[in-house]
């Protein structure tokens, strides 16, 4: 989400000085509203619509294009503290007649956020699987995405709901075992030895936090006006607790290795992307799956960190749609 929000502002800068004064000037006074205005736009001009359903008293919040066919679905789950609409710009280059869901995981912008809610890794495969039959995705079998967290949380859904899916594609996933651990997962645990919850790096509670976030996640380093950090800062804060409460689940012992310990058990054809300088999760987890996947496609991206998605979004779309007309055997040309 924040670099797609800081990608907004280097597109506003080439515009008219009056035009960008006044658009600088709502985002500090409303930048909660600016945002939501902001992807609002590019849903519509994406042809996404939102929608709601509920599963006893759950609500899930998600957003679609087009309908079931022949082809199969696409159901994408996003990563860590963003939302449905981190997906946008690998929407913008995927074909228009393939089915999209883009679903807000549990906790997430307009999905039911309850404080007796299960967040672990199981509790939140769970969930997505209510999801998927409440809107009936699974009366075919689909093509299911997810990056970081949602890639943990799809690799797990998919050994253990094998018959929902045909194919796979899991984006810098966590929920891998590593034999050494990277500088942040250092940094997590040293946190974690001195109950310094406050300090997280993925949940930023000040300017000059956001800034070494985005420079974590994202191999292009961008300088990002004070303001603006402090207004992306100001979107966040509200949901910082939730973020602290989700975050100790899916690294406590009961979640951290998940997508570890049930990799073999996936058995449907798996398409590994990964960006060999992400700072989060070592490009190393693509080899470990790899191998213990047996139908199994790496993609590393060069000059490209753990935020594929929005770093990369028209080389993600074009793997994903390259891999789906490998595995399903289907038309490039009338993917379209």
């Amino acid at each position: 989400m924040d670099l797609d929000v800081v990608n907004m502002f280097v597109i506003a800068s080439g515009t008219l000085a009056i035009p960008i004064l006044a658009f600088v000037a709502s985002f500090l006074l409303w930048p909660s509203a600016l945002i939501r205005i902001y992807y609002w736009y590019w849903r519509r001009t994406l042809g996404m619509q939102v929608h709601y359903v509920q599963h006893e008293d759950y609500q899930f919040c998600y957003s679609s294009r087009g309908r079931p066919g022949h082809r199969p679905s696409i159901l994408m789950l996003h990563g860590f503290s963003a939302h449905k609409d981190m997906w946008l710009g690998v929407v913008k280059f995927l074909p228009k007649n393939l089915h999209l869901v883009c679903v807000d995981m549990p906790g997430h912008e307009g999905t039911t956020r309850s404080s007796l809610d299960d967040l672990s890794i199981d509790g939140q495969v769970k969930r997505i699987h209510q999801f998927v039959e409440c809107i009936k995705l699974n009366k075919k079998p689909f093509h299911l995405i997810g990056t970081s967290m949602g890639g943990h949380v799809a690799g797990v859904y998919a050994a253990y709901y094998p018959s929902d899916i045909c194919s796979l594609s899991l984006v810098c996933p966590a929920g891998l075992q590593y034999s050494t651990d990277n500088k942040f997962i250092q940094r997590l645990k040293e946190l974690q030895a001195s109950a310094s919850v406050e300090k997280i790096p993925l949940i930023p509670s000040t300017p000059e936090e956001m800034s070494e976030m985005l420079q974590l996640c994202s191999y292009v380093r961008f300088k990002v006006p004070q303001q603006i950090l402090q207004g992306l800062v100001d979107v966040r804060i509200p949901h910082n607790s939730f973020y602290r409460r989700l975050f100790l689940e899916i690294v406590n012992e009961k979640s951290r290795y998940s997508l570890h310990e049930n990799m073999d058990k996936i058995k449907v054809p798996t398409q590994i992307i990964w960006g060999k300088q992400d700072q989060v999760l070592d490009v190393s987890g693509a080899d470990t799956l790899a191998r213990s996947i047996t139908n199994c496609q790496v993609e590393l991206l060069e000059n490209c960190g753990h935020s594929v998605v929005m770093e990369r979004p028209r080389k993600t779309a074009k793997l994903i749609i390259d891999f789906l007309a490998t595995v399903h055997n289907m038309d490039n040309k009338k993917l379209d």
